[in-house]
């Protein structure tokens, strides 16, 4: 089995998502190992209070942060195994007729995970440039003794090759499941699809079955326009909270991490639809109906899900931040009240939607000026 470059390359969301997780991860979890080397130098009152409310910081950032992205990184690399067994459907049907077992084809998806062992290793490398500024802004009051920073075996090993040998195996288990097909149905180039009972299509206008049939097909690429919105709300409206409640340089990074999930998340999602669909809209094209008309068709049904995500990610990062002022640092003098930013949300809000309905219209002029006979003979 042969896995290109390009296919590599399509990869990126994965390497994006360990990256950023790997990253956050490796900032907190070294310094709550240095942290807990002077404990011993901590005495009762206010030094005690924010040595345990940073402890506390740490491992609530590292559980809902690196939770969170793990799940998701899980989520995209299995769509990605997906799309490539679909994509080579027929490849993979004459290597079963050759005699290959399922099991000997599934060994090469081990590839896939390489992309995580990239992630976590920029991620990683990426927090011990950071991690001297990083220790000074959190103690930048002086209110803890001095410490430098040590290199700790166990969390390089359980933040870097740890995760790339679970999602290698991880993908060699999944694609192992996702080549059960029968031979033929292979070579046919077509996945046999669950007949459900529904309306008939006949009973609804064309554009709006066209659209609900787009969002049926790719459930997945719902749920990453849903994850892109919600990193968006969740990481820009705390970056504006953390000003407050954390650090400047704590607000960017913030701010940076959810606007690159963000985009990344949702490039893959909209090029995807647009891709599987090119062939729809050349045909609907060239029976007259406009472009506009093609991108909402194809398109419009992920924008609800879209505000979804935004509305979900604004109740996340509210909730995040009310519970690590009221019970983190309940005992840490000087720490201010948190309150919903009804402006910030707004301004977050528009930008959004900006950000939103220009991604989409500069995605789907990629393909505006493919012909109808460039589409029918696959030609990029």
């Amino acid at each position: 089995m042969i896995i290109g470059k390009r296919d590599i390359f399509k990869m990126l969301g994965v390497f994006i998502l360990s990256a950023c997780a790997v990253f956050v991860c490796t900032l907190f979890l070294n310094y709550n190992a240095d942290l807990k080397g002077i404990k011993d130098l901590i005495v009762e009152g206010p030094m005690q209070q924010l040595f345990e409310a940073l402890v506390m910081t740490g491992k609530v950032v590292c559980a809902v942060s690196g939770g969170c992205l793990l799940l998701t990184t899980v989520v995209m690399l299995f769509f990605y195994i997906k799309q490539y067994i679909d994509m080579h459907r027929k490849e993979l049907g004459i290597l079963k007729a050759l005699g290959y077992s399922d099991w000997h084809i599934a060994r090469g998806f081990w590839r896939f995970g390489f992309s995580v062992f990239l992630g976590t290793a920029a991620g990683y490398a990426g927090a011990w440039c950071m991690m001297p500024k990083f220790y000074e802004v959190q103690n930048e009051e002086h209110l803890l003794p001095e410490f430098g920073i040590r290199f700790h075996p166990l969390p390089a090993l359980g933040l870097t090759l740890l995760p790339a040998a679970f999602f290698a195996l991880l993908s060699i288990l999944y694609g192992y499941h996702r080549l059960k097909t029968p031979v033929l149905a292979l070579l046919k180039e077509r996945e046999s699809k669950r007949v459900v009972a529904a309306k008939r299509e006949s009973e609804q206008p064309f554009l709006q079955e066209l659209g609900k049939s787009t969002l049926r097909q790719r459930k997945t690429l719902v749920f990453f326009t849903a994850f892109a919105s919600f990193c968006y709300a969740a990481m820009v409206q705390m970056s504006a909270g953390m000003k407050e409640l954390s650090s400047f340089m704590m607000a960017v990074m913030i701010l940076g991490i959810g606007i690159l999930l963000a985009v990344v998340t949702l490039f893959l999602a909209v090029t995807t639809v647009l891709s599987g669909n090119k062939k729809t809209i050349a045909l609907m094209r060239a029976f007259g109906y406009s472009f506009r008309t093609c991108r909402k068709a194809i398109l419009g049904g992920y924008r609800p899900m879209a505000y979804i995500g935004f509305i979900v990610g604004t109740l996340y990062q509210y909730t995040l931040l009310r519970l690590m002022v009221s019970l983190v640092f309940r005992n840490v003098e000087n720490v201010p009240e948190y309150h919903f930013d009804v402006p910030v949300c707004l301004l977050t809000l528009v930008s959004f939607a900006v950000l939103y309905e220009l991604f989409l219209y500069a995605c789907a002029n990629r393909i505006r000026k493919n012909t109808i006979k460039e589409i029918m003979l696959d030609v990029d």
